[in-house]
């Protein structure tokens, strides 16, 4: 009698905490209940009040719109100056965005903004120049460091006027190919010079490259002339490559001469000389 007793009490006991979690749990899902409807009045909230600012900004736009043309009826001439200043000074301010990614970066002057051209090749950071542009009375190079052979003018004169973006973006193209045309005549001199028969020749641009080269080959020395030619002043690559080798040389070295032609338009100038140590490497440990 008193064991079963003791088991309703049990029951009893086990159903009141099952009626305690539930109610627990009802006030929870309650709770829950009121922060949703809660968040989506302050999302509706939200909205409303953005459409309110949406519908202020357009009325001030308007309002900004009709003021200037009012302006430009009392007086066109000043009107017209102001808008295409207003113009320079907003493309230099898009200009001074610019991530330095692209290797250009820019600060503001007192006189205008100073822009700095960073130049690399393959992952390697070479120089870097600046150009110091004045806004007013029209946009002109006040100083640069831009070398001389980089036609710069020319640049300036079809597109700083109408396109700053565009004459930096050509600009740092020209800079960019001149020096990767230089690291590779650097690389070349610097680590195959035991194949590289007396100067290599080059102009400032480094546009063209003119020197004599030796590959060996089970035992053998073979000479080549090359000339190699940059058409494109915003390109590292050659357009146009001449390889040559003696007049009375057999035909398999008129065809590595061809062979060779073709690599130096496709491949970077040392890229193209490690290949030539990697294949006599090959050739002088086969059977």
């Amino acid at each position: 009698m008193e064991e079963g007793k003791r088991n309703s009490a049990g029951v009893f006991t086990h159903l009141e905490r099952l009626e305690a979690q539930a109610r627990e749990i009802a006030v929870k899902q309650e709770k829950m209940k009121q922060e949703e409807e809660k968040r989506a009045r302050l999302k509706a909230r939200v909205r409303e009040l953005r459409l309110q600012r949406d519908k202020l900004l357009a009325k001030v736009r308007l309002q900004k719109k009709k003021l200037r043309e009012k302006r430009a009826m009392s007086d066109p001439a000043k009107s017209g100056a102001r808008a295409v200043l207003e113009w320079k000074i907003k493309n230099i301010k898009a200009m001074l965005q610019v991530s330095y990614v692209t290797g250009i970066n820019g600060k503001r002057t007192k006189q205008g903004v100073c822009f700095c051209i960073s130049t690399a090749y393959e992952s390697t950071y070479l120089d870097s120049y600046y150009v110091h542009l004045l806004v007013k009375p029209e946009v002109q190079i006040h100083q640069h460091s831009v070398p001389t052979f980089i036609p710069l003018e020319q640049i300036a004169k079809m597109y700083l006027q109408t396109d700053i973006g565009r004459f930096l973006s050509v600009l740092s193209d020209h800079l960019n190919a001149y020096a990767g045309r230089k690291y590779q005549a650097d690389q070349l001199q610097e680590h195959f010079s035991d194949q590289i028969e007396g100067t290599l020749q080059r102009n400032s641009l480094c546009n063209l490259l003119v020197f004599n080269y030796k590959v060996s080959s089970k035992s053998k020395t073979f000479p080549f002339n090359a000339r190699l030619l940059y058409g494109d002043l915003c390109c590292s690559l050659p357009t146009e490559v001449n390889v040559s080798c003696t007049p009375d040389a057999p035909a398999s070295l008129a065809e590595m001469a061809a062979a060779h032609s073709d690599l130096f338009s496709r491949v970077a100038l040392h890229k193209a000389f490690r290949s030539f140590s990697s294949d006599e490497e090959s050739m002088d440990g086969a059977p």
